[in-house]
């Protein structure tokens, strides 16, 4: 635990460079031609001692890259490779964004700071290394509302346009440009793991395994759990815990991510990486996000499924190193772990004490049923049932033994909840696109951060000492 923020190494140099030289390659970031602030994320920049950047200095550091003090003298683009759809692809890494710098939150946690859109690395391949704007507003518009929603998610922490015109076959071009700073809890990704596995590099495995256990701490193994004193069985354990967590609150948000390869797997159990995403319409299990998912593989109700088939691939890749029984028995472990998670953050959202386990699972499968058969969009079902109220027919009698819980706020007596379907994503979009207006996506910023107060403290994020 540290006494207040600190955004620089100071007298300890940043860990990853202990494993720099075989998980990262030094890079260069993009010139570009204009670096004109858009978002700068304060609250999040408090967090970690950088809210005392001028206007200038907060371009110069996430415009223009210059390194901050005492920090990574060189951006770094980290090595992995992954299933992609659940075809293995050893030909990626960071291909649009590097690691640009660590630091100590309040809390003790290692935090970093990674791009997206910051130029062409040695994994670009035939990409041009950038992101739209576009991009970058809609990035900010799912991590904002994630969080709100209790989400252990990546943080956006700074947009800044960079006045190239971009071509995109999916969208309108050119387009403008941007470059994207995220604030996260680690990079490490099951894909590391597993170009490590490929790569036959056994020590170096261990070595990450004793980085992750060092950077994203957690609470002991199970006393049952068998090879509980192996590193790498006591990773997976934590690791496990968390996506099912994870998983669990994107199913309670109503959130589809869309793209849930296993180099978009943050072995922290943090929520990042966003691209195709979407909220639900409606309660419907088979709704994908993605244009090409044309199997549903990633489709709402499949996502506890992927996190679970990913976190057997890291087993896959530890049993390197490790024995197979602790292995497969942490792997065991992801069912049981999800339900337990979807029914407190099931609650949570509800604004309701939980009561135990058969009940609890009995009311979200009530209000699964009422949701699917009305047609009802989530963020409306969960605002007008906040802490048991408006419950009529089946509802009425499994909400009865519930009592409320959590904020008493204003904004649960607003008629009309905060959502964030497609529709007003474009609409947000166009002002900025057409009008360069800026102030809806202000506006919208400040009302979900008002959700999110009028929501209480988030659920502690699984298998974290937070």
């Amino acid at each position: 635990m540290v006494d207040k923020p600190q955004p620089y190494a100071q007298d300890t140099a940043p860990p990853i460079l202990a494993l720099a030289d075989w998980l990262g390659d030094p890079v260069a970031p993009a010139r570009f031609p204009q670096t004109k602030l858009r978002w700068r994320n304060d609250r999040a920049a408090t967090s970690v001692g950088l809210d005392h950047l001028s206007d200038i200095e907060w371009v110069t550091h996430f415009g223009r890259f210059e390194p901050l003090p005492d920090n990574l003298e060189r951006p770094l683009a980290l090595r992995y490779h992954g299933h992609q759809f659940r075809v293995y692809n050893p030909e990626i890494g960071d291909g649009r964004g590097f690691l640009f710098a660590q630091m100590r939150a309040a809390d003790g946690r290692l935090m970093d700071l990674g791009t997206k859109g910051s130029g062409q690395t040695p994994y670009s391949r035939t990409a041009d290394g950038r992101l739209t704007l576009k991009g970058a507003v809609r990035e900010l518009l799912a991590t904002e509302m994630l969080e709100a929603l209790g989400v252990d998610t990546s943080k956006t922490f700074s947009i800044i346009e960079t006045g190239e015109e971009l071509m995109r076959g999916d969208e309108p071009s050119p387009t403008r440009s941007a470059v994207l700073t995220r604030l996260s809890h680690g990079h490490i990704r099951i894909g590391s793991f597993q170009r490590l596995l490929a790569l036959d590099e056994a020590g170096h495995m261990r070595e990450l395994v004793d980085y992750c256990l060092a950077q994203f701490p957690g609470p002991p193994p199970p006393a049952d759990a068998p090879d509980r004193d192996d590193p790498a069985v006591h990773l997976l354990l934590q690791v496990v815990e968390r996506l099912a967590d994870l998983a669990a609150s994107w199913m309670v948000a109503g959130f589809v991510h869309g793209v849930l390869n296993t180099d978009n797997m943050n072995v922290s159990g943090e929520s990042f990486d966003y691209g195709p995403w979407r909220w639900l319409p409606k309660w419907e299990p088979g709704f994908t996000a993605a244009y090409f998912d044309h199997a549903g593989l990633y489709a709402f109700g499949r996502q506890p499924e992927a996190l679970g088939w990913n976190c057997a691939q890291l087993a896959t890749a530890l049993r390197l190193i490790a024995p197979s029984d602790g292995l497969v028995a942490a792997l065991e472990r992801f069912g049981p772990l999800y339900g337990h998670h979807l029914r407190r953050r099931w609650l949570w959202r509800l604004g309701l004490e939980p009561l135990d386990e058969q009940r609890d699972a009995a009311l979200i499968a009530a209000c699964e049923r009422h949701m699917r058969e009305n047609a009802m969009q989530p963020d409306a079902f969960f605002h007008a049932h906040r802490g048991g109220r408006g419950a009529e027919g089946e509802l009425a009698g499994v909400f009865a033994d519930y009592s409320a819980v959590g904020p008493d706020d204003p904004y649960w007596d607003e008629g009309t909840p905060q959502s964030m379907l497609i529709d007003e994503v474009e609409t947000i979009w166009s002002a900025i696109d057409e009008r360069d207006d800026w102030a809806p996506l202000m506006e919208k910023v400040d009302a979900l951060r008002r959700m999110g107060k009028a929501h209480g403290d988030p659920p502690q994020p699984a298998a974290s000492d937070r």
